[in-house]
Order: structure tokens, then sequence, then C-alpha cells
């Protein structure tokens, strides 16, 4: 009897965590209207600097993802953002997170900002953003 019990709460522990981290936020699927712009990321923190190839795509409405790889296969980081929420994944973010992005943790803080920035400068070649201390140089 004390087996069964111990597989219930376990099962119970499992479901209840599973749905802290998932997120049940429906983000807008990608259509033909969207922009898409390919190019180049330079990220620079205290203690690291990457180079890779950034995909980014966003619609008229402000929905917003952006794949940050190096190389082919190799992904580091994945947004998918609207004006109130995001959904980050890869290993720049740790074990990923997602929920309303006045709640974000404060190393994706600047992640979440560049989707301003970007939208903002559609016909620009290169972006340079700033947040606290990371620099973040887009060319496309």
């Amino acid at each position: 009897m004390s087996i069964l019990r111990a597989i219930v709460i376990a099962l119970a522990i499992v479901d209840l965590t599973s749905c802290a981290t998932a997120s049940r936020h429906q983000f807008a699927e990608p259509t033909p209207d969207w922009q898409v712009r390919s190019g180049q990321l330079s990220y620079r923190a205290p203690k690291m600097t990457l180079i890779g190839d950034i995909l980014i795509r966003f619609s008229k409405s402000g929905d917003f993802e952006l794949t940050f790889s190096k190389g082919p296969g190799v992904t580091l980081l994945m947004i998918r953002q609207d004006p109130s929420f995001a959904e980050v994944k890869g290993p720049l973010s740790g074990s990923g997170w997602s929920g309303p992005i006045d709640r974000a943790p404060q190393q994706l803080r600047g992640w979440l900002g560049v989707r301003e920035k970007l939208i903002g400068a559609q016909d620009r070649q290169s972006v340079r953003y700033i947040a606290g201390n990371e620099t973040f140089l887009f060319r496309f």
C-alpha cells in the first residue's frame, strides 16, 4: 500500500511542477505576411562574446520570433514573444523560461528588449542595442 501511495504522490508532484513550467500562452503562428530578416549577431556580455547567425520574424501586430544559432543545427537561443508574453529556450537561457515580460528573470531582460529595437528598425542594415552590461550588434 505504501508503494502505491508513493507512486501517486510522485505523479502528483510531476503533474504540478510540469504545469508551472509549461506555457499555456497561445502565440500567433507565422503567416506569409510576416517580415523575415536574417543576418549575424555579435553578442557581448561581461564573461562572454558570441557571434552567430540570426533569423527573426515579426508581424505587423508585434508578434516576434528570434533564433540565434552557431552554424547549422546548433541553436543557442530561441525567443517567441508578443507585446506582453515571452517564451525563451536554448542553452543561453539556462533552463528556459516563459511568462509575462514584466516578470522575466534579470538575465533575460536584455534579450527581451531586442524585439522592440528590431521591429522599430526594420529598414536598417545594422542595429546596435545596449542593455545594461550586454551589447547586441545585429547586421542584416
